[in-house]
């Protein structure tokens, strides 16, 4: 079983699934690893693709070499960041007992989220949410899909009723974003906010100049 390392912030688990929207996934396990959390990061076979896709990074298979490159690609320190497979059920991740209380999948497909909500836990991603769930945990996903479908919906609405909060990669504008990092932070300065998480990635409603 992997030690907690006492050097870092309590772990946080964060999940990249298939959907479009890697760069928030990216950014927020940034942010994390600059505010000192040791961050579990889940990643699935269809994010590997969307992370290929969107960022240009090539992320491998293997959880070392993984590891490595993220840890490399955000300037985290050793051990902060841990990258879990998708069959890795020796994980914390996969026990009630050793889990991290708070979860965010970002992005979130919309396959997750039915995944999710049917308890499916076919991987570790979707064993990660249903033990969060079930440990009355924080879970947070991250949905960008664009129109929902009544399925969707009623997938979101089930979570919702369980307590997860169903956060869509929906960026304001009342802050005149001047570039697409500035999207970026948006949402992920709304995550932080359900994490409790103190920053200053984007001004807030009613203290604009």
């Amino acid at each position: 079983m992997l030690k907690t390392n006492t050097e870092f912030n309590s772990p946080i688990t964060l999940a990249f699934s298939g959907a479009s929207g890697a760069p928030y996934g990216l950014r927020l396990l940034e942010v994390l690893v600059a505010q000192n959390y040791q961050v579990y990061v889940l990643i699935s076979s269809a994010a590997r693709v969307v992370l290929d896709t969107e960022s240009d990074i090539k992320l491998s298979g293997n959880e070392g070499k993984a590891t490595e490159q993220l840890t490399a690609l955000v300037n985290a320190k050793p051990e902060q960041i841990k990258v879990f497979g998708k069959d890795n059920w020796f994980s914390p991740v996969a026990s009630g007992s050793a889990a991290p209380k708070k979860m965010i999948v970002c992005p979130c497909s919309a396959g997750t989220v039915s995944a999710i909500a049917m308890g499916a836990s076919d991987n570790l991603l979707e064993r990660g949410a249903d033990v969060v769930i079930k440990e009355r945990g924080q879970l947070i996903l991250v949905p960008r899909e664009t129109p929902f479908s009544e399925i969707h919906l009623e997938n979101m609405l089930k979570l919702a009723r369980m307590g997860v909060t169903i956060m869509p990669a929906a960026p304001g504008f009342y802050h005149k974003p001047q570039t697409i990092d500035d999207l970026v932070d948006f949402m992920v300065g709304r995550i932080l906010d359900h994490l409790s998480i103190e920053h200053d990635l984007q001004k807030r409603w009613g203290y604009q100049s």
